[in-house]
C-alpha cells in the first residue's frame, strides 16, 4: 500500500507512541520463557515485531530499571568470558502474574474475538 508523504508522517507518528506505550508488554513477553541480557531484549522485540520495532539503549534501561523496581523483573549478574559480567533479566511470578492478566484482558479477548480477527482480515484484503 502506498501512501502520501502525510499519510505516511501521520502513520509515523502513531506508530512511535504506539510503541512507547507497548514497550512493557513487549519486554516482558520477550522474558516469558527465558533470561535475557538487555541486547537480548532488544533483539528479540525487533525480531518479533517484523523489524519494525527499535528502542534506543538509554529508553530500554530506564524500561528496565522501572520493570526491576516494580517487582515485574529481577536482575543476576552472570559471568561472561568475553568481557563485563552480563546483567540479565528476568520476569519475576509478580511479573508472570501481570503479563498473563494484561494479555488476557488486552491482546486475547480482543484480538482473538471472531469478529475482530474476521474484521482485521477483511481489513487486510481490501489492500
Amino acid at each position: 500500500m502506498k501512501l502520501t508523504k502525510y499519510e505516511q508522517v501521520l502513520l509515523d507518528g502513531w506508530e512511535e507512541t504506539h510503541k512507547k506505550s507497548q514497550l512493557t508488554f513487549w519486554i516482558l513477553f520477550s522474558l516469558h520463557n527465558k533470561g535475557r541480557h538487555m541486547n537480548s531484549i532488544k533483539e528479540t522485540i525487533h525480531m518479533l515485531l517484523n523489524n519494525t520495532f527499535t528502542v534506543d539503549d538509554q529508553s530500554m534501561y530506564r524500561a528496565l530499571r522501572r520493570l526491576d523496581d516494580a517487582e515485574l523483573i529481577e536482575h543476576k549478574m552472570i559471568p561472561n568470558q568475553n568481557g563485563p559480567n552480563l546483567k540479565m533479566y528476568y520476569l519475576t511470578t509478580i511479573g508472570m502474574n501481570v503479563l498473563r492478566a494484561f494479555s488476557d484482558r488486552n491482546v486475547s479477548s480482543v484480538y482473538f474475538k471472531p469478529e475482530i480477527e474476521k474484521q482485521l482480515i477483511k481489513l487486510q484484503e481490501r489492500k
